[in-house]
């Protein structure tokens, strides 16, 4: 199947209708709390016979509305997993009936040893955030990052989480992930899904939040219902280029007083990466001088282990304290590269060729600790946070090249290896108030301190095949120490009057950062006060349309890796820098958008970005060398528009669908010139959920996720389509689940990258371990209705803690 047919029935899904007129019933659904309740069904049956005669299902603000209802005796009955049915007789007649608030109760008589089967997702799309509700679908059995590559407008590419071209911060019950990208990513994979409520897309988050939090992905856990214990444990094993596995064990025990939830899991890899590369360098005439052709096989071998508790002690009815930890240790980390280069002439004709090894082993732990107390006053709340972080690295490589001539002759090998180590510590306290000031209206303030240590070194050892002795390198050995340390107010308000709703806020943040490099006696010192605002306004007209608009400031921080003047060699060509001068990031984001129906929203957004990092690849034309480097570039303008669709097509199968069209902008002045570049993209998503046998204990994810060609960096990244096939299955009384998954079904998951500008010309074809068949299996043990406590505490510095790639 071709894109471009997948991307036209994609638009040809897309749901438009026509309003028809005549009498209507509507209402609002909500619950106990007197929140909405979103797809609950609704539907009218006639007094005689209980015949249905129609339905619906209420929106994201619990409304629902049943058109054209002839004249006569009926009964209306609301119904949602979990709660008790409500019934009422109406009389239609000659107008509209209006039928106010309708309140569900949960259904505690339901919740008998087993878990309720809903099997369709939800979707709630408000001003600021999208609610992608998933608990009990064919998502839950998979893993946390199937989940969020799942989820509306989060797209996961080439090991990167991104929303909208940036990348997001990762909440887990409102709290901070504490680990960096890569470790993020291998959390969320060796994590199960079964626990998730929700995952929350906050594209305008509060000014309560980190100011580098400019959009965040928060996860949501099922919430506790009663006392007692819960048990299950877990495993899969993944097929793709080579085998994977995971087991994971989650306790949880809960009295009047305790909550326990303990989790722990154990990962064992083999990832597989292939890469063609191309870099096209030139003469002083800016001629091609010489085209050096690569070919790169990657393996990357992880055994890692995670452990994370939550301790919750109910001191009184206002006071609650707790103790918290995530902790992830990897003690066994090997990255293998083999490279064969092939270096021709302008014409095309054969010089020589070299071939690289390298090999790397790395020994690493990250280690997070929370205590967290909260107050509960008569009607506001105070909540006090202290998080400390520990964080070791090491790294041995292993690198040797050796040449040939012309004729493919040996000529020399060349080998070195180096020592590299890096120690973090972070500490936060942070303060949080709450205050409702009435039904209509609340008030937030809160302080936030927060202090980054980290030393990191390299050390260096070339080897001299005369003597055969090593010889310590000095030019590219180095030791760096950085310090950092930000001081944050906050003051967030909201209000609603009427029709109209508000969210305004101001963050403040002084951030003095220190950076030292041991080795040559360089000092970068930075201190910058800055404000960040957040506002948020909603109309909700009648029915079910609402119109809204957000804006949001945020920064971008660099991550301490990038500020470290190191050089670090993949191999004698292909080097990876530092950049000590690196300037932070301010981004301001603009949204304006609508929710035209129950089941469509249309969105239009703008994101400038100043001094935005990227890491480019600069070839140097002389010495043929290929340097990564991250650069603050001038400028960077995306805008777009995004179609967000989700319905029942039947009571079996629920779809959602998202299209977005939008426009990259970049600009930099260089020493050798001026380079920009302007591209339209596209980012489509299709999934599919359906449900089978009468218990619906049969559930099928169908998704797919397409990207057309996007920039990236002043780099073209090519076009590409993702697919998922997700089946589970309950059995041995609904005690147990069984899963099956296939991914990148057509073999399009696979991209090309290309650069040209200035002097600059290269192209890399990148060949994905995406492809895989995974089985997994759950058992359920104890009281199985016990939702847990689980989540991740954590924050904002913890994200900017990265290795050498």
């Amino acid at each position: 199947m071709k894109l471009e047919n997948i991307l036209l029935l994609f638009i040809f899904l897309l749901p438009f209708t026509i309003i028809s007129q005549d009498i209507s019933i509507t209402g609002n659904v909500k619950d106990s709390e007197n929140n909405p309740i979103y797809f609950a069904n609704a539907v009218l049956l006639s007094s005689k016979d209980s015949t249905a005669i129609k339905g619906t299902s209420t929106n994201d603000n619990g409304f629902f509305e049943l058109k054209n209802t002839k004249q006569g005796n009926y009964l209306i009955k609301i119904s949602f997993i979990g709660y008790t049915d409500f019934s009422k007789p109406i009389t239609v007649s000659t107008e509209d009936i209006h039928l106010g608030d309708l309140i569900l109760n949960e259904n505690t008589e339901a919740l008998d040893e087993v878990n309720i089967i809903a099997n369709k997702p939800t979707i709630k799309k408000e001003a600021d955030k999208l609610v992608f509700g998933v608990e009990n679908t064919a998502l839950s059995e998979g893993t946390l990052l199937q989940v969020v590559k799942s989820t509306p407008g989060v797209l996961v590419l080439d090991g990167h989480i991104m929303v909208k071209g940036s990348s997001p911060s990762v909440y887990i019950n409102n709290r901070k992930v504490q680990l960096s990208t890569e470790e993020l990513l291998q959390l969320l994979e060796s994590s199960p899904a079964n626990a998730i409520k929700s995952v929350e897309v906050i594209t305008n988050p509060s000014a309560s939040y980190d100011a580098e939090s400019g959009v965040v992905i928060n996860i949501i856990m099922s919430k506790n219902l009663v006392t007692g214990y819960r048990g299950s444990v877990s495993g899969n094993y993944t097929q793709g280029v080579f085998p994977r596995y995971n087991f994971g064990m989650i306790n949880y025990f809960k009295t009047d007083k305790i909550n326990l939830f303990a989790n722990y899991s154990y990962t064992s890899e083999k990832i597989n990466r292939d890469n063609d590369d191309g870099v096209y360098y030139f003469d002083t005439n800016n001629q091609i001088d010489e085209v050096w052709k690569s070919s790169t096989n990657r393996n990357t071998w992880t055994k890692s282990h995670s452990l994370n508790f939550n301790l919750d002690f109910l001191l009184n009815e206002n006071n609650t304290l707790s103790v918290s930890s995530n902790m992830l240790w990897t003690p066994y980390f090997k990255y293998k590269l083999d490279n064969n280069t092939n270096i021709f002439n302008a014409n095309n004709e054969f010089q020589s060729r070299f071939e690289a090894d390298n090999l790397t082993n790395d020994d690493k732990y990250n280690l997070g600790f929370d205590l967290d107390y909260l107050h509960q006053f008569s009607k506001s709340s105070l909540a006090f946070n202290s998080h400390f972080t520990i964080y070791d690295y090491n790294r041995f490589q292993e690198s040797s090249s050796i040449y040939y001539d012309q004729n493919n002759i040996f000529i020399a090998p060349t080998a070195f290896n180096t020592d590299a180590n890096q120690k973090t510590q972070i500490f936060t306290v942070q303060l949080d108030y709450k205050l409702p000031i009435n039904d209509t209206s609340n008030f937030d303030a809160g302080s936030k301190y927060s202090s980054i240590q980290s030393d990191s070194d390299i050390t260096r050892y070339d080897y001299d095949f005369n003597t055969n002795e090593e010889v310590l390198n000095l030019a590219n050995s180095s030791a760096f120490e950085y310090n950092e340390n930000v001081f944050a107010l906050y003051s967030n308000y909201d209000k609603t009057f009427g029709k109209w709703s508000l969210n305004a806020g101001l963050r403040m943040e002084q951030t003095d950062i220190k950076g030292t490099s041991i080795t040559y006696n360089q000092t970068n010192k930075q201190s910058y006060l800055d404000w960040f605002p957040t506002a948020s306004i909603k109309y909700q007209a009648e029915g079910v349309s609402s119109f809204y608009t957000t804006y949001k400031r945020s920064i971008v921080r660099p991550n301490y890796k990038d500020l470290n003047p190191f050089t670090f060699f993949l191999n004698d060509n292909t080097l990876v820098v530092g950049n000590p001068n690196l300037k932070p990031t301010y981004k301001d984001h603009f949204v304006i958008g609508s929710a035209v129906t129950s089941f469509l929203t249309l969105e239009a957004y703008y994101i400038n970005e100043k001094d935005f990092i990227i890491e480019l690849p600069l070839q140097d034309n002389v010495t043929n060398q290929l340097v990564y480097a991250p650069v603050n570039i001038d400028k960077s303008i995306e805008y777009g528009f995004d179609i967000i669709s989700y319905f029942n097509i039947s009571d079996t199968w629920f779809m959602y669908a998202v299209t977005s069209f939008y426009n990259a902008q970049e600009e930099k002045n260089t020493v050798n010139g001026f380079i920009e570049a302007d591209k339209w993209s596209n980012y489509s998503v299709l999934s599919n959920d359906f449900s089978f046998l009468e218990d619906r204990s049969l559930s099928v994810n169908l998704t797919f996720i397409y990207q057309s060609e996007v920039l990236q960096g002043f780099r073209d990244v090519g076009a590409r389509l993702e697919s998922e096939l997700s089946v589970s299955k309950t059995i041995l009384k609904e005690k147990a689940v069984i899963s099956l998954s296939a991914a990148d079904l057509f073999n399009l998951g696979d991209f090309e990258t290309t650069t040209e500008y200035l002097n600059q010309q290269s192209y890399n074809h990148t060949d994905l371990d995406n492809r895989f068949v995974k089985l997994g299996f759950r058992y359920k043990f104890g009281n199985t209705i016990l939702k847990t406590n689980e989540r991740q505490k954590a924050v904002k510095e913890r994200e900017r803690i990265k290795e050498r790639d």
